[in-house]
């Protein structure tokens, strides 16, 4: 193997090419990496924050729901049934809005759970797991309002049965 001086030198101007390439395809590489996780990780947060909505949403639709049906209660013992139906219907109105938020809660979890399956860090694990447990009080929520929904429902069947109607 004779290689010239001059070969020597043609061979190592190629490599340095090579490695500069190399090293600029790297730095590319990283910058879009460093991109990804910066939007995977406001991608959990802001998933994190929807369910946490979606949770307060699916509360307050069980407190409207409590009140349509203590409403509808209250209008079916004094006689009031147009009332009353108008009420249960709001209690079912609002069991429905409980239901539809505990499940964007818990699509929101989901969203959340997936960012960090892709990037295991601490604050996105955490986000995670708080998104988890908005959807599970969202979901708890629902079942309520549904049961105040119920509740108005049978108060208005119970009045007409009592009517004959």
């Amino acid at each position: 193997m004779d290689f010239s001086l001059k070969e020597v030198f043609v061979k190592l101007g190629k490599l340095e090419t090579e490695f500069a390439e190399l090293k600029e395809t790297y730095q590319g590489m990283n910058e879009s990496y460093v991109l990804a996780l910066s939007s995977l990780h406001e991608l959990t947060i802001q998933a994190s924050e929807a369910a946490k909505r979606a949770a307060s949403s699916a509360e307050n639709s069980k407190r409207a729901a409590l009140n349509a049906s203590m409403a509808a209660q209250k209008a079916a013992s004094e006689s009031i049934i147009s009332i009353s139906e108008i009420a249960a219907e709001a209690a079912s109105a609002a069991a429905l809005a409980a239901i539809e938020s505990a499940a964007a809660a818990a699509a929101a979890a989901a969203a959340a759970a997936a960012a960090v399956a892709q990037q295991a860090e601490q604050s996105l694990l955490n986000a995670s797991s708080e998104a988890a447990k908005a959807s599970k009080m969202a979901a708890q929520y629902a079942a309520e309002a549904v049961n105040m929904s119920n509740l108005a429902a049978e108060a208005v069947r119970s009045f007409k049965h009592s009517k004959g109607n």
